[in-house]
């Protein structure tokens, strides 16, 4: 699965010998780790319910369309989320909107780990869905805020760092789960069936979440954006140390608040197409980056698994290792992309998923069996895993960092924020058509379905070639 990250208020940054050298770093981290937890539940909730698919289908008998519905439930609130975060943030303050999605995040595992009816656990769902829109927003938002600019990008990687190990956990704690139930989904833990626990135990990092916002300060724009000057010049001396361009700082950030431009949507139109072609090139990313299929391996992986006659026991171990691979990747785009680029890192990524993908889908043509009784012969099933697993490395250490890196870059500082937000939701759509689709297209012809991501995934070559603009070394002032 990916972040969705809407871009962060910008401030100036100081000028050498302002004091960015003297920032207590030990405070800094501290301060970015917790409002990173928001991050590491993003992550968490989004692929949590991969442990639970075949569960829920057992538990309330419902077929592949009514149960995707309620798995791509959560899509629906996150976009929901995101679209109100920011507002919210402005009125109430960033740490408040921190302790809100808690809030839900906890309100939203309880529900979900004790639904009474179908309708229901979509409901509880939604609810998370908000929580995991808001905590995609805030997060970078008040990461950027409270950085001193001399660590800004490497803290906020922390973000995508807190998702990625969200996911892992959550797989690792599902097979943990599963063991103590003897490897049944509906197995009993202590009164429960496995899958209630999987989805409810989120609430034990969701608390914590919620204390951790107690213990780091306001974002200092929201503080100067409500007259707290005195408070946002204490806040700027913790992260930044104290120096004499405090107050330099603080009209530097009230000068930019004053001069900034709050684009729309309407700024966003022209061309042949409706759109400026720059959103057009946004808006490729963000569903290509969907339509390669990344999220089926987050959401149904232990249930793709199982439907080619793979153990649970052995589906669930499959998912977390996948999740590690997706750190290693991740952690190789973040070493890589400012030394050769975000269009070579990309075009890496695209010919190694096709490449992958067809082999999976390759694999998955060798099926034989129905219902309870599916197998993949030996090498296939062999194929099979090591391709899930090599298209996720090869998504994590480029589409998956890298296209949110382009997406705030490539556009004009007059469109930004109104042309990110276009790409977000175009984010959200694809990987709600995607989450909503595989089950019923799985259980039509999974090779085909994979064959189709493939060609998704070929069709991205050429469309970075051609299309996408190359960032690396120029000046945010420079694009568009």
């Amino acid at each position: 699965m990916t972040s969705t990250a809407q871009e962060a208020p910008q401030t100036p940054q100081p000028r050498p010998g302002t004091g960015a050298h003297t920032a207590p770093l030990g405070r800094v981290v501290f301060i970015t780790a917790a409002a990173a937890m928001g991050g590491f539940l993003f992550g968490y909730d989004s692929s949590v319910i991969n442990g639970a698919v075949e569960a829920i289908r057992g538990r309330f008998d419902v077929g592949s369309a009514m149960l995707a519905q309620v798995i791509a439930a959560a899509l629906i609130g996150s976009a929901i989320g995101a679209a109100v975060a920011g507002r919210i943030a402005d009125r109430i303050g960033r740490i408040q909107v921190m302790r809100l999605a808690a809030v839900l995040f906890v309100v939203s595992a309880v529900g979900s780990a004790l639904p009474f009816a179908l309708w229901d656990l979509a409901m509880w769902r939604v609810l998370g869905g908000i929580a995991i829109g808001m905590a995609s927003v805030i997060g970078p938002a008040y990461i950027a805020e409270v950085s001193p600019p001399a660590y800004r990008g490497r803290l906020a990687s922390f973000q995508q760092g807190a998702i990625v190990l969200g996911i892992a956990v959550s797989q690792l704690v599902n097979w943990g789960i599963l063991n103590l139930a003897d490897g049944k989904q509906r197995g009993d833990v202590a009164g429960l069936e496995a899958w209630q626990w999987m989805l409810g135990i989120m609430v034990i990092p969701a608390v914590g979440y919620f204390l951790l916002s107690f213990a780091i300060p306001e974002s200092p724009r929201f503080l100067i954006s409500v007259g707290r000057q005195d408070k946002a010049r204490e806040v700027l001396a913790g992260v930044e140390g104290e120096h004499k361009g405090i107050d330099a700082r603080i009209g530097e950030i009230e000068t930019a608040m004053r001069s900034e431009h709050k684009s729309t949507f309407r700024d966003l139109l022209g061309g042949r197409f409706g759109l400026l072609p720059i959103v057009w090139v946004g808006i490729g990313l963000s569903v290509f980056q969907q339509l390669v299929g990344i999220n089926v391996v987050f959401y149904y992986s232990s249930t793709l698994w199982q439907s080619v006659g793979i153990n649970p026991e052995s589906s669930f171990f499959y998912s977390f290792t996948t999740s590690i691979v997706n750190i290693i990747g991740t952690v190789i785009a973040m070493l890589f992309v400012d030394r050769i680029g975000r269009k070579p890192l990309a075009l890496i990524g695209s010919v190694g998923m096709t490449l992958s993908l067809a082999s999976v889908a390759w694999a998955f043509s060798a099926k034989t069996g129905s219902g309870d009784n599916v197998s993949l012969p030996d090498a296939q099933g062999v194929v099979a895993l090591v391709g899930a697993h090599t298209f996720t490395l090869f998504f994590a250490l480029s589409w998956g960092v890298v296209v949110w890196v382009l997406l705030g870059e490539i556009f004009p500082n007059k469109i930004r924020a109104a042309a990110l937000g276009v790409a977000a939701s175009a984010q959200w759509v694809a990987n709600w058509a995607i989450t909503a689709s595989f089950p019923s297209l799985s259980e039509w012809n999974l090779s085909a379905t994979y064959v189709g991501y493939t060609v998704f995934a070929l069709l991205s070559i050429p469309f970075i070639l051609k299309w996408v603009p190359e960032p690396k070394g120029k000046a945010l002032e420079e694009m568009g």
